[in-house]
């Protein structure tokens, strides 16, 4: 793992003591990992939800894209 050396805000290191304060993270290193973790999780949805949007509008039915989605889970579930 690389060490990096970052300067904060007062207010950002404010809420980064809050948060290994509450517990919920031992310490800032963490919090900062899953804030990045979270931001790229977003980034991998936004880009999914742009290829949706170029790919177009789709010719099925309503019932027709349903069974697709079942279809589809079923055999992701077998894996």
């Amino acid at each position: 793992m690389s060490r990096q050396s970052i300067s904060l805000t007062r207010p950002n290191d404010e809420w980064l003591k809050e948060q290994v304060k509450s517990e919920e993270f031992a310490s800032k290193s963490e919090v900062i990992n899953d804030l990045i973790r979270k931001a790229r999780e977003v980034e991998q949805i936004r880009k999914k939800l742009i290829a949706a949007e170029e790919s177009g509008l789709s010719g099925k039915t309503p019932a027709q894209i349903r069974t697709d989605v079942k279809t589809r889970l079923k055999n992701a579930a077998k894996i």
